[in-house]
């Protein structure tokens, strides 16, 4: 996914709650938006990375710094 979906990945690090993302079966002849568009054939192996690094971030029990 290169540099793409870095921006992704690190939204789920942080604890972002939903993703928003585009897919096309051939994002070089998308009609819009095709140079973000993540290949659909892409998709599902994208969407268990996302899932593993969110079941990660919500695993850590929240970190008090006010003490």
């Amino acid at each position: 996914f290169g540099a793409a979906s870095g921006g992704r990945r690190a939204g789920m690090a942080v604890g972002l709650a939903g993703l928003f993302l585009e897919s096309h079966p051939d994002p070089a002849n998308a009609k819009c938006d095709g140079p973000s568009a993540l290949p659909l054939a892409k998709l599902e192996q994208f969407l268990t990375q996302i899932k593993a690094i969110d079941d990660l971030v919500k695993s850590f029990d929240e970190l008090d710094t006010e003490n």
